[in-house]
């Protein structure tokens, strides 16, 4: 079956067959569309405090109801759920999320469906005790980065190896901003430009999830007026995945060390970072 938003708009629905029987491509509007009705079908009047009203033909609330409990528009709703391309405003997933009553995972993947920002995640995000006790469980140097790449602990491993940046005698703890301002951390790092020119390249990849939370541009700003270097790494335009491998090191007194790099994304805490440098 064939839904049409106008007489040349057809919206496909994800179980739907061509004329010839092969699968109907399936959209990301239609994906959402289905992601919704299946929540809602889920959850009973109690579940939401409304009464149970007449004896129901289909499981769930009706899109009225979820209409209702959200402030939407019932013909919105209706037009999500058929996979029609309706401009998502985050304030109205915001509010979808919570009628059908999401859980956090379930919230994330609807904006992501969405292509939205959740406001929810504006903010710092709070970092799980055991999160952060699994950074001094590890023996190799290791740290944990927020969103903006501020260092959030680390242990005497890294306090050791990091000199300009991690240790007792440094005031700089953004990664980013260390980098490119402190010197000791510049003399540490084996081909700093390289590795220098790498990290704003796969902060690029990782900023854009972030591009208008205020910290982020403040951030960006501020290197961009205080180091040349920095500004012209980011007006290359280069982007790059946060990688692994091998990582270099000229210590002063530990003299040539070399790691292998791995980073993890604690599945309770994914807005952050945990690194850690395991001997080579």
């Amino acid at each position: 079956m064939v839904q049409f938003a106008s007489d040349t708009d057809p919206i496909v629905q994800p179980d739907s067959l061509s004329d010839a029987g092969a699968a109907a491509p399936v959209t990301r509007e239609a994906v959402l569309g289905a992601f919704l009705r299946a929540h809602r079908e889920r959850l009973a009047p109690a579940d939401v405090g409304l009464p149970p009203g007449r004896r129901r033909r289909t499981p769930g609330l009706r899109r009225e109801e979820v209409a209702q409990l959200a402030g939407l528009s019932a013909t919105w709703v209706t037009w999500l759920e058929q996979g029609r391309p309706v401009a998502l405003s985050a304030r109205a997933l915001a509010s979808l999320a919570a009628a059908l009553r999401l859980s956090r995972a379930e919230r994330a993947y609807l904006f992501e469906l969405a292509g939205r920002r959740d406001p929810q995640q504006a903010g710092g995000e709070a970092v799980p005790a055991a999160v952060m006790a699994s950074v001094h469980a590890i023996r190799g140097p290791a740290y944990l980065l927020d969103r903006q790449w501020n260092a959030l602990t680390w242990n005497a491993a890294a306090a050791e190896l990091f000199i300009g940046w991690l240790d007792g005698d440094s005031q700089e703890r953004n990664l980013l901003r260390a980098m490119f301002v402190s010197a000791p951390l510049q003399a540490l790092v084996e081909d700093w430009p390289h590795r220098a020119g790498r990290l704003v390249a796969e902060f690029r990849a990782h900023s854009i999830r972030h591009a208008d939370d205020a910290p982020m541009r403040a951030l960006i700003e501020g290197l961009m007026a205080e180091s040349p270097a920095f500004r012209a790494a980011w007006l290359s335009q280069d982007v790059e995945d946060r990688e692994g491998g091998r990582r270099g090191f000229r210590h002063p007194a530990l003299g040539a060390l070399q790691f292998e790099q791995l980073t993890l994304w604690p599945a309770a805490a994914p807005g952050l970072m945990l690194v850690m440098l395991l001997p080579a």
